[in-house]
This record gives structure tokens, sequence and C-alpha cells, in this order.
């Protein structure tokens, strides 16, 4: 019965930190808000971290709490994180043959401007000199 008391006691006092540190991060922002003239530029980065806490805060708490942007443009920034996430791009092959690095396609290139008379240069092939 001890251990439940002292952890009710220490979960309440947790609650109560919470409480007050969500009240002082209120405040703070109220504040801020009001001194923001104008729009801020976010990088990409920013954008997600805001959809992403915004996502799991709801519409109803992002109307008292949002500074940086409107509710709506923070849950369009979520879903399109979330279509960017899953548009399967890094799993598409790319067609044809693979690009040469341009070390190799310069010593190709000199290679064939140092033997004029070489198969690269008449486009013909043989497997023995004729």
């Amino acid at each position: 019965m001890i251990w439940a008391r002292m952890l009710a006691y220490i979960t309440g006092t947790v609650d109560q930190e919470l409480l007050l540190r969500n009240e002082y991060l209120a405040a703070e922002n109220r504040i801020l808000r009001a001194q923001i003239k104008g729009r801020l530029l976010l990088s990409d980065a920013e954008k997600a971290t805001l959809a992403e806490i915004a996502h799991r805060l709801k519409r109803k708490a992002l109307e008292e709490l949002a500074a940086v942007a409107k509710p709506d443009t923070l849950l369009a920034w979520y879903r399109k994180l979330i279509a960017n996430k899953f548009d399967g791009s890094k799993f598409r092959k790319s067609w044809g043959r693979p690009r040469v690095d341009e070390e190799t396609e310069r010593l190709v290139v000199r290679m064939a401007k140092e033997n004029p008379g070489s198969v690269a240069m008449t486009g013909s092939w043989a497997p023995w000199p004729t």
C-alpha cells in the first residue's frame, strides 16, 4: 500500500510540473506571437519537426498554441511529409545503362586520341587484326 501512495505522490508531482511547464510555454508563446511581424522562414527540417508534433497535438490544441503557422498549414506539412515518405522513390530503379564516372570517361577519351587507328575510333571490331 505504501508503494501505491508513493507512486501516486510522484505521479502527481510530475503531472503538476508538466502543467506548469505547459502554462509557462503557452504564456511565452502568446508574448512572442504578439511581437512577431511578418512571416518566418523555416527550413524543411524545421517544418517536419513542427508538423510531426502538430499531428500528435491535433487541431484543437493547435488552435490555442500555433504561432508560426496556422493549424491547417501545419497539418498540410504533415500530410506532405508522409506522402514524401511513402512515395516509393527510394525503390525505383533508373532506366538505361548506368553512368560512367568522369575519370573513366576522360581515360577512354584520352586513349582514343592517343590511338587514332584503334577500334574505338573506327567503329569496327574484329577479334584479330585484318
